[in-house]
């Protein structure tokens, strides 16, 4: 079993357009199976051909029947299924990604000693594509050295083995081992396939410090001054993080209603640009690296009135504006020796000059060590599933950031970190 993707996929790796991704979801035999079906819709809705390959085990979970309706594939779960079609050896020489979710301590442990006794292990050991397994499964297990084990030896082979949430599991139990939400394992299946090759674990030991999301400043009970910021890229910096090895803690403003919280992700909620300020710097103070994402509120109400502004015919009240704290500076001058801090900019053109004019007049302003410029306005960065950019280095580089998911984006600021740290 390998991730590399410059191996030779077989002579049916695309349908007849070259379009349509196709993608392998194994299915092992634990209680998160049924998060699989929600996992399979988001991924044949975004365009890819899956095939479903249950375990045994996984078919007392969710029936046969339930997979094929929902992926429009056959489902078979023995080697000695489809034997003219050698189905054990087409199916992972097609993928183009192998997804196995959930991934018992069983699959791990088989699966990390090349066992091919049922259809998906036999697959797992024929594809040349990149891997990305999501353990599920009770603490215990999870912790125990023999688990450990499997995923390092896994790992080492280039597999893409998720590190698992913290929450409920099956019973009353709670603690690391819940399987994260399809939301955020279809995000990294495609990163994978825009990547074409697996995440390093190339942050492990790490402490890494992440801002996300709009800051609002009140002002009354009901208004306030804000931005369009979703908190998406400060997420998916934060997510493609920690799965790359790093103790990961994001400090949150205002983010979309429908974000998951990243899986083994510290999270430090705020609200206002001073609360933000505060937390940033604390947190900061014992990071390797800082990463200031969220969009802060370059203003804020002079004064917070505390009842609710009625209207009147004499027109709305005059607004005074205060300014608030230069977040990054501060980050930049109070920084300990060693630590990386990569800001954010989001700019427009205007007549005094085009979008990374501005961006380096800011790199130079904050003095940070990275500087991600994105262009913004309708339709562009804010609120939206892609990005796209340019990376500014303190020392002169510049790298461009073509369009693509903000995870892809994510894990290029990454690359870049690690080549410093290094």
């Amino acid at each position: 079993m390998r991730s590399d993707s410059n191996s030779d996929h077989g002579s049916g790796a695309h349908d007849s357009a070259g379009a349509t991704p196709h993608v392998v979801l194994g299915v092992a035999g634990g209680i998160a199976a049924y998060k699989a079906c929600e996992l399979l819709r988001r991924l044949t809705e975004s365009g890819h051909r899956v095939r479903v390959i249950p375990t045994e085990s996984a078919l007392n979970f969710v029936g046969a029947a339930t997979f094929e309706a929902l992926s429009g594939q056959p489902v078979r779960t023995g080697v000695f299924a489809d034997v003219p079609e050698v189905a054990h050896v087409r199916l992972g020489r097609q993928a183009e990604l192998v997804v196995v979710a959930p991934a018992t301590a069983d699959l791990l442990a088989r699966a990390a000693h090349g066992r091919a006794d049922d259809l998906l292990t036999a697959t797992l050991l024929t594809a040349r594509c990149p891997v990305l397994l999501v353990p599920a499964m009770h603490t215990e297990m999870w912790q125990h050295p023999a688990t450990r084990d499997n995923v390092a030896l896994l790992r080492s082979r280039g597999v893409v083995v998720l590190d698992p949430a913290s929450g409920r599991l099956t019973g009353v139990d709670t603690g690391p081992g819940r399987m994260p939400e399809p939301a955020e394992i279809a995000e990294f299946a495609r990163l994978l396939l825009e990547r074409r090759d697996a995440l390093p674990r190339d942050l492990t030991g790490r402490r890494v410090v992440v801002s996300a999301g709009g800051t609002r400043e009140p002002l009354d009970p009901v208004r306030f001054l804000g931005n369009r910021s979703s908190g998406r890229q400060g997420y998916a910096l934060a997510r493609v993080a920690t799965q790359r090895g790093a103790h990961v803690t994001l400090v949150r403003a205002h983010t979309a209603e429908d974000l998951v919280a990243p899986a083994a992700v510290r999270l430090v909620d705020t609200g206002t640009a001073a609360q933000l300020r505060e937390a940033m710097l604390a947190e900061a103070a014992s990071a390797d690296v800082v990463v200031m994402a969220a969009a802060v509120a370059d203003f804020r109400p002079a004064e917070t009135i505390a009842h609710k502004i009625k209207k009147s015919d004499s027109g709305p009240p005059p607004l005074s504006l205060a300014t608030n704290p230069d977040i990054l500076v501060e980050l930049v001058k109070n920084r300990p020796p060693g630590q990386l801090v990569i800001g954010f900019a989001a700019e427009t053109g205007d007549e005094h000059g085009d979008v990374l004019h501005h961006g380096r007049a800011k790199l130079d302003r904050k003095g940070c060590d990275l500087l991600v410029v994105n262009a913004v306005g309708e339709g562009k960065t804010f609120e939206q599933p892609d990005n796209a950019g340019w990376l500014l280095g303190a020392d002169g580089g510049q790298l461009e950031l073509p369009s693509g998911s903000k995870a892809l984006l994510a894990s290029r600021v990454w690359d870049a970190v690690v080549a410093r740290l290094d």
